[in-house]
């Protein structure tokens, strides 16, 4: 069977992992990115009438600061999300669709008018013309760099590679190619069409999953990983 690979920064790669491993997969965590938490400056809580969360990292690493907040309704995306909100503390919690966007347009909705919007260094802003954002970077991503050699041996060993986001598939093309190994010989699993466009050109093949989530982009390594086959997707 054909071995997983999973980049995405901890917890998350660890948590997906055991989620493939129960689907039958033969699955590697080799995150090339680590997580650390940003000193930041908390607004008022009564500046704010929402808390909003596009990653759980954020509910992970905003710090002791989090806690003046718990008490807002808090929107997330996803239920990874949800879930580290809920271990932060915040017990009304909105989850919304993966996309940033869609969950802001529910905030206004909602009634929401000023939110605090927790997110990491490199992230989408967002905007809604009902919704005043004030925004901080609680966390950063650093990249990890070159590309470790359990990483390089499996895919010599033509490993399905799985992209949870544009900006770890731009950063794993690079490594790719700063080790100088083909892509032509290499396959991806992205979990949307974003992603598969930031990997690039000349992979052997990518199929994109049929939703944003973890959950089918597993659905879809698991497909393609018995199968040893990657088509378009």
């Amino acid at each position: 069977m054909t071995c997983l690979l999973i980049l995405r920064p901890e917890p998350g790669a660890s948590e997906t992992v055991v989620r493939a491993r129960s689907m039958g997969l033969e699955a590697l965590a080799t995150p090339l990115f680590s997580i650390r938490p940003l000193k930041w400056d908390p607004p008022g809580p009564e500046t704010v009438d929402a808390v909003m969360l596009t990653s759980a990292n954020a509910a992970r690493h905003a710090g002791m600061a989090l806690a003046a907040f718990t008490h807002l309704p808090c929107y997330v995306v996803g239920e990874t999300t949800a879930e580290a909100a809920r271990v932060a503390g915040f017990s009304h919690i909105q989850t919304g669709p993966s996309d940033g966007a869609a969950l802001l347009g529910i905030m206004a909705e909602s009634g929401v008018a000023r939110a605090l919007h927790l997110c990491g260094r490199d992230h989408i802003p967002l905007h809604h013309p009902s919704v005043s954002m004030v925004r901080r970077v609680v966390y950063a991503a650093e990249p990890v760099s070159p590309l470790p050699l359990s990483v390089v041996a499996a895919l010599r060993s033509r490993a399905l590679v799985a992209l949870h986001s544009p900006r770890a598939a731009a950063h794993f093309a690079a490594l790719v190619d700063a080790a100088g190994l083909d892509r032509g010989s290499i396959a991806l699993a992205a979990i949307s069409q974003a992603a598969a466009v930031a990997a690039g050109e000349g992979w052997r093949d990518i199929a994109v999953a049929k939703a944003p989530r973890d959950a089918a982009l597993l659905e879809l390594a698991e497909k393609l990983c018995k199968t040893e086959h990657v088509g378009q997707g």
